[in-house]
């Protein structure tokens, strides 16, 4: 971030340099006031949009590596996992039994068992503290 602005400020002194060494002040007795501002409207324009892009750029992600040490030491089985994965998308107990095919009850026990591990009590907490420890993206 230091570097765009010192860029920028860089940009600002060589420019103010250049209307100097231009005589300004001449060109701008010659020259309308609306043509001017006009000007000075569209260099500030083409700058703050560089700047702009520059400082908000994104960085492509790297891809998402499950914490294999995490489940090692929570013991979680490959099951717990994936009905993980499943709870952060937001479905229901009926909804994850059909995507397991498996009964209600058996996804609640496997519910039961995470939040235990998880030393959770509700399905938002389960979900926030896998992300903090890198169990789901």
């Amino acid at each position: 971030m230091w570097r765009t602005v010192i860029l920028y400020a860089l940009g600002l002194a060589i420019t103010a340099i250049a209307l100097e060494q231009l005589k300004f002040r001449y060109a701008a007795d010659k020259i309308s006031t609306d043509v001017y501002v006009g000007l000075l409207a569209l260099g500030f324009t083409v700058l703050g949009l560089w700047v702009g892009h520059r400082l908000t750029a994104k960085k492509p992600a790297a891809p998402f590596e499950r914490n294999k040490a995490a489940i090692a030491s929570l013991g979680l089985t490959p099951r717990e996992c994936e009905i993980l994965d499943l709870l952060a998308s937001g479905q229901t107990n009926q909804e994850l039994a059909r995507a397991l095919g498996v009964s209600p009850n058996t996804v609640k026990t496997h519910l039961a068992n995470l939040f235990a591990k998880l030393e959770v009590d509700r399905r938002v907490k389960a979900i926030e503290k896998a992300r903090f420890l890198a169990l789901i993206e």
